[in-house]
C-alpha cells in the first residue's frame, strides 16, 4: 500500500491530470493520496472537479472532497454556509451530479483504491490574520529560456486565512488516514495540529496523520511525539530546503526490529511548488 500527501496548487504546472497521475507512480498498488489546495468548478482551472478526475485518471473508485471555501483563495471568497455541503464524496457525486450545490470551490480531498467504510471531518478554523506571503510569478513566464529548473521569479502577496478542516477516511484494511492543510499562521498551526492529535487518537486502527502541515524543523513530530515515515524537503519544488509535507503515525510500531515494513519513496516533479511525499508500507 503506498501512502502519499501532495499539495497541488491546483495543478499549476500539469498539462493535464493524465501527467499527474504518471507522476504518483501508483502502480499496482493499493494506494491512499492526500491532496492540498485542490479546485472545483474553477474558471481557472477549466471548471475540472480536481479531485473527481484524478481519482478517475487513477482508477480509484473512492473520493472525498472538502470545500474549504466557496470562491477563489487570493480574490473573491466567503466561507461555506450552514446550509452547504463541506464534505462531498464519490457517492454523493453519483447520486447528485453537478447541480446547483456545486459553486467554484477550494479545499483539500483524500482519494483511495480502498473501500472507505466511514469518512469524518473536524472544522479546524482560521485566523483572524494573515500573512505576506511568497508565490512563484506566473505572469513573469520562464527566468531562463529553456531552462525549466531555472529558478522562478517571486513575489510577495498579503494573504487572509482561510478555514481550515481536516478530512478523515477508515478504511476497510483497518487504517484510518487524516489529510490536512493547516493554517500557514504561527500558534495558529501548532493549535490546530493540537485539535487534529485528539481527534485521531480516538479513532480507529492504524492511525495516519498526512498533509501540509506548514510547520518546518520537524516541529510537527516534536509537538505530536508522533514518528514521521518520511524525512526529505518537500518545497520549494525547484530547490527543495524545507519539510511541510508529512506522513505521520501515533501507533503504526516501527522500530529496529520491522523498519523494512515502510519505505519512503521520492518522487521528483515539476508540478506544483510542493514535492509529493510518498511511503510504500510492505
Amino acid at each position: 500500500m503506498r501512502i502519499t500527501s501532495w499539495n497541488l496548487l491546483h495543478g499549476q504546472g500539469a498539462t493535464n491530470f493524465r501527467a499527474i497521475a504518471n507522476a504518483l507512480e501508483v502502480g499496482r498498488s493499493d494506494f491512499v493520496i492526500g491532496v492540498q489546495e485542490v479546485d472545483a468548478f474553477q474558471d481557472r482551472s477549466d471548471q475540472v472537479f480536481q479531485v473527481a478526475e484524478l481519482a478517475s485518471e487513477l482508477g480509484a473508485t473512492y473520493f472525498g472532497f472538502v470545500r474549504c471555501v466557496i470562491g477563489t483563495p487570493g480574490f473573491k471568497w466567503r466561507k461555506v454556509r450552514k446550509d452547504e455541503a463541506v464534505l462531498i464524496t464519490n457517492s454523493d457525486l453519483m447520486n447528485s451530479g453537478r447541480n446547483s450545490d456545486n459553486p467554484p470551490s477550494y479545499g483539500i480531498g483524500l482519494i483511495t483504491s480502498i473501500p472507505v467504510k466511514k469518512w469524518e471531518i473536524l472544522t479546524l478554523g482560521k485566523s483572524v490574520v494573515g500573512l505576506p506571503l511568497v508565490f512563484p510569478d506566473a505572469s513573469a513566464g520562464e527566468s531562463a529560456a529553456g531552462d525549466s529548473k531555472a529558478r522562478p521569479k517571486l513575489r510577495f502577496i498579503y494573504v487572509k486565512d482561510e478555514p481550515r478542516y481536516a478530512v478523515a477516511a477508515q478504511l476497510e484494511n483497518g487504517y484510518t488516514v487524516v489529510n490536512v492543510h493547516l493554517s500557514f499562521v504561527p500558534l495558529v498551526n501548532l493549535y490546530q495540529l493540537w485539535r487534529v492529535k485528539r481527534w485521531l487518537a480516538k479513532m480507529p486502527g492504524k492511525h495516519f496523520l498526512i498533509g501540509d502541515l506548514n510547520l518546518p524543523f520537524d516541529i510537527p513530530v516534536k509537538l505530536s511525539k508522533w514518528k514521521s515515515l518520511v524525512s526529505m524537503a518537500s518545497y520549494p519544488t525547484w530547490q527543495p530546503k524545507i519539510q511541510f509535507d508529512y506522513i505521520l503515525s501515533d501507533n503504526f510500531g516501527i522500530d529496529k526490529s520491522n523498519q523494512d515494513l515502510v519505505k519512503p519513496i521520492h518522487l521528483r516533479s515539476e508540478i506544483s511548488d510542493h514535492l509529493p511525499v510518498t511511503i510504500e508500507i510492505n
